[in-house]
């Protein structure tokens, strides 16, 4: 089992700029990709962003490519989302998730976290 938990979310407004962590706890932490999703109210569970298992690999969505950077520290079991340039749209519950596949796909991912709300108001 892995445990995740996220923090940092909050209200901010348009252009600003928040970070996202994740603590894992459990099993190896090195041995699973992280991925970052989203929801917003009535809409579906949507990728992020993912980091392979030793932080060499990426993947975003289109919708933030170039705003938001994810990252990971494996000594410190801790897997970060930094978004920049915030828009309207961003505003979701950011899930953090673990899966031994590294992938885009929330199927690939085992281990989910409770939820962060992140709201941009315009």
């Amino acid at each position: 089992q892995v445990q995740l938990v996220e923090s940092g979310g909050g209200l901010v407004q348009a252009g600003d700029s928040l970070r996202l962590s994740c603590a894992a706890s459990g099993r190896t932490f090195s041995n699973y990709a992280m991925g970052w999703f989203r929801q917003a109210p009535g809409k579906e569970l949507d990728f992020v962003t993912a980091i392979s298992w030793s932080g060499g690999s990426t993947y975003y969505a289109d919708s933030v490519k170039g705003r938001f950077t994810i990252s990971r520290d494996n000594a410190k079991n801790s897997v970060y989302l930094q978004m920049n340039s915030l828009k309207p749209e961003d505003t979701a519950v950011y899930y953090c998730a673990a899966g031994r596949i590294f992938t885009t796909s929330s199927r690939g991912y085992n281990y989910w976290g409770q939820g962060t709300q992140v709201t941009v108001s315009s």
